[in-house]
């Protein structure tokens, strides 16, 4: 595998391409041997990655002096990197290792893709994966876009395709980061910005690199200025061109086009969407245009051996660089779970656990599983958890390829965080079936004007809001509720575009710049109550009524995001009567919208009045910790709920107190402002269980490799205007009674 970026930037940081591309043969050869002499000189059994530094200047012959190279690191252990070689090509480095590590030569241990050849076989690549990272910047505020030698993502997503233009517009989608390929970029720079965006490397630097080839900078200049190979950048440029000839046919002429110069677009990585954006037309259009010309993409597998020999593999990818299906249909049998994709700031493992739960339990109703998702470091793309896994992108086009091939019976969108929910409608209205609740009342949770409209039909406590497409009618309502003020939009994950405003200039500045005030998705103003309290209802329905839940609180006031508050389980701050009025409210709003499947409710309590802040139809990201702590799977009760299944559950009141903390990444984040609020920012969890609170709290902020050293010198607190009077640090508090929730 070769990194894109040049050396500087941290592996964890850059696209990295497999196989090489840009080594010459004597090059690979030599690099391989050397990598062979250091395992054996230093006795490794098991995993291992060698990283080298190449000087990329031509090689004159096979001569070994004229190869300029360093060794940069031996990792002698499960790396980043080896982690990624083993899903890129299918070789099972975990499970060899471990046979290995108990006595087995590699002539023993069957190769578990193929099934026929043995270990000792060294994995062909007859396709390109390429690797890229997931950023967040925008979650932290004051931080900068650079990247160097210190790792910033938050996660990555690996791409399939058998030319490097189709997977890196593969890749670029599956980011979900709003383009729809490397061309789409909305730099308003001059030409020396958008190359001093080059020259420094940064996480958007392939797209200032194609904005860069659009206004006809040279592949040279580009090449000195960042130190990408040239075989990269030609490859890029050969996007910018296709895309300059689909612009020219324009909207007259898109339907007269030829298979084949359709089919050209499609096998350099064009969505149906982007087509349709550069040519006028609707992604449905485009679809039904190439699907009338039998346009639609292959589908492979990923065997270890180039297809070598025969393969018995369920590990596939889509491409429109083929002629043939490697699988045959599995039919009607099939049920589609759509994974989480890259983690980020607000999906993490959290979802994960939840769609491989998911799919292992579908076999309890002989379903097969057809797993579709595109991250390289879950469990849920690992081969073995499903009968199918497709390492493809969650987006309308693809599922609907893969549903209509497979045949499938129906899909599921409820596990896999906000990703799926976010295209839960488009393939409704394709007629894709959803299992479990419908697309309908998945939107009319994820809509913030349709559910406030919902809560007050049922006379269900909301703070005060409306919902604005005008920016004077908003100021006209803040002022009059008065300030602070929460701005949320819909179909959001982890607080994304959420802000809350203390006057109306941070009202005007936050709606302007975080939020597209339009009434196909109007912003929706809310009061905002200080000294709340948080408090976490997950549950799982059928068909309208509720069959398990479980009641958790915050320990850090309401406006701190519920990803990065810590949380108690069994709720130790919630009033008996409190805690029965969610429960009626859940019933409520669990018939309202008929569900089928997970679903979960973020209350506030103040004064002892009841206030729901937001409902999600899926699996949240504490489904995990709360199946971990109370004994009952969830995941399982979902798929049980899907086929009429489910029994209902009463959850006993433990012996015992379990706390689930946050782990943030500030320090890694030069400039940054760790600072909380309603948008989330820690980038990872732990969870502790103990006799009280305090001890569950303490053993977790331990496990995030917290100090707790005592300070030498005094803390000084600042107390926030908007918090009133009774602010108050005192976060842990025994329970007024105990909970009989």
């Amino acid at each position: 595998m070769e990194n894109m970026d040049p050396l500087g930037v941290h592996t964890g940081e850059s696209i990295v391409v497999a196989p090489s591309q840009t080594l010459t043969n004597f090059e690979y050869h030599y690099l391989r041997e050397l990598s062979i002499k250091i395992v054996r000189s230093l006795g490794i059994v098991g995993e291992c990655n060698v990283q080298f530094a190449l000087n990329p200047s031509p090689t004159m012959g096979p001569v070994s002096s004229q190869i300029d190279y360093y060794v940069i690191e031996v990792n002698a252990r499960l790396s980043r990197s080896s982690a990624l070689a083993s899903k890129a090509t299918g070789y099972p480095l975990a499970y060899v290792a471990a046979k290995l590590i108990l006595g087995k030569s590699l002539m023993e241990i069957k190769n578990q893709v193929t099934q026929i050849t043995q270990s000792f076989f060294e994995p062909a690549l007859d396709y390109i994966v390429v690797k890229i990272p997931r950023w967040d910047m925008d979650k932290f505020k004051g931080t900068t876009e650079k990247i160097n030698s210190s790792m910033k993502s938050v996660g990555e997503i690996m791409a399939i395709g058998r030319t490097f233009e189709e997977t890196i517009q593969k890749g670029v989608r599956m980011l979900d980061i709003g383009v729809q390929g490397v061309t789409d970029n909305n730099f308003d720079l001059t030409e020396e910005e958008v190359l001093a965006n080059i020259k420094q490397a940064n996480s958007k630097r392939i797209f200032f690199i194609a904005k860069a080839l659009k206004l006809g900078v040279s592949v040279e200049k580009i090449y000195q200025l960042s130190g990408i190979d040239p075989w990269f950048l030609y490859r890029l440029l050969e996007i910018i061109k296709a895309e300059r000839e689909l612009a020219s046919v324009g909207n007259a002429y898109i339907r007269s086009l030829q298979p084949k110069q359709l089919l050209k677009y499609k096998q350099l990585g064009f969505s149906d969407k982007k087509i349709g954006q550069i040519t006028g037309n609707s992604e449905f259009e485009i679809r039904n245009l190439r699907i009338k010309n039998k346009i639609t993409p292959s589908v492979f597998q990923i065997d270890t051996l180039a297809g070598e020999f025969p393969a018995k593999t369920n590990y596939l990818y889509t491409t429109y660089n083929g002629s043939h299906h490697d699988v045959k249909p599995i039919g009607d049998n099939g049920v589609m779970v759509l994974g989480s994709g890259p983690y980020r700031i607000g999906s993490s493992v959290e979802f994960d656990w939840t769609c491989v739960n998911s799919s292992l339990f579908l076999k309890k109703y002989g379903k097969k599983s057809i797993i579709v998702n595109c991250n390289p470091e879950t469990v849920s793309t690992d081969y073995d958890i499903s009968d199918r896994l497709y390492f493809e992108e969650l987006s309308f086009e693809r599922v609907a390829d893969i549903y209509e091939f497979e045949k499938s019976s129906s899909v599921v969108v409820s596990v896999g965080g906000q990703t799926p929910n976010n295209i839960a409608k488009k393939i409704d209205q394709y007629g894709i079936k959803i299992l479990g609740t419908t697309a309908s009342n998945i939107d009319r949770a994820e809509d913030r004007k349709k559910f406030s409209q919902l809560l007050d039909d049922l006379k269900i406590k909301q703070p005060v809001w409306n919902s604005f497409t005008d920016m004077e009618v908003a100021l006209k309502f803040s002022k009059e509720v008065g300030y602070p003020i929460l701005v949320r939009p819909s179909y959001v994950l982890s607080g994304a575009a959420m802000n809350l405003c203390y006057n109306p200039i941070e009202l005007k500045h936050f709606i302007e710049k975080a939020t597209n005030i339009n009434k196909k998705h109007p912003v929706t103003i809310s009061k905002y109550m200080v000294n709340a309290r948080e408090i976490e209802f997950d549950g799982v329905a059928e068909k309208g009524k509720v069959k398990v839940y479980a009641i958790s609180n915050h320990i850090e006031h309401a406006g701190v995001h519920s990803g990065d508050a810590t949380i108690v389980y069994p709720a130790e701050r919630v009033r008996f009567f409190s805690g029965e009025r969610m429960i009626e409210i859940a019933n409520q709003l669990s018939k309202s919208l008929n569900i089928s499947g997970p679903f979960n409710i973020q209350f506030m309590v103040k004064d002892n009045e009841v206030y729901v802040i937001e409902m999600n139809l899926r699996a949240s990201r504490t489904f995990p910790f709360i199946s971990k702590v109370t004994g009952v799977n969830f995941a399982e009760v979902i798929v049980d709920s899907f086929f009429g299944k489910s029994k209902e559950y009463k959850i006993k009141y433990p012996n015992y107190v379990a706390v689930k903390a946050p782990q943030f990444s500030f320090a890694r984040m030069e400039g940054a402002d760790p600072a909380l609020g309603v948008e989330m920012g820690s980038t990872g969890e732990v969870a502790c269980f103990g006799d009280t609170a305090e001890e569950a709290y303490l053993k977790s902020l331990f496990s995030t490799g917290l100090s707790l050293t005592l300070p030498k010198k005094p803390i000084f607190f600042s107390k926030p205007k908007a918090f009133g009077q009774n602010w108050s640090i005192n976060f842990l508090k025994k329970p007024v009674r105990p909970s009989l929730i």
